[in-house]
């Protein structure tokens, strides 16, 4: 198995972006022109490669200095449980660790995952939407 290598530039393949968003059903591979312009248009975007092969993803939207928002991180499904994730999720850190606030919403398994990477509730917050996908 090739090594893992992380970018973080905005230059990726469309279609290997969809195949991933597509592997985890995710309703935003529905509106492709959307998802490819909202990544070229966050923060940071983070991209875990074997080889040539993009395996993992995570966006940041952030107003640069106080606040980041985590909307996304996918991880391909024959390459989870390998650390890819937490390596993702570690560079995000490098980035904005200092923040006064990281933000993202969880369900399911991966509010394990993120509370491994040191995510907490929110108080007594509770997550509101107004949500158009239909993988929830």
């Amino acid at each position: 198995m090739p090594a893992i290598h992380l970018t973080d530039d905005f230059h990726f393949d469309p279609e290997a972006v969809l195949h991933l968003y597509r592997l985890h059903q995710w309703s935003s591979a529905k509106k492709p022109e959307q998802l490819v312009a909202a990544l070229r248009n966050s923060h940071s975007l983070i991209q875990a490669y074997a080889g040539e092969q993009l395996v993992g993803l995570a966006n940041a939207i952030s107003d640069g200095h106080l606040v980041v928002y985590y909307p996304h991180l996918l991880v391909h499904p024959d390459f989870q449980g390998q650390g890819i994730g937490r390596m993702v999720m570690a560079r995000m850190a490098e980035i904005y660790g200092a923040f006064h606030q990281q933000m993202l919403v969880a369900d399911g398994a991966a509010v394990d995952f993120y509370k491994k990477c040191g995510f907490v509730r929110a108080g007594k917050t509770e997550p509101l939407w107004i949500y158009q996908g239909d993988e929830h």
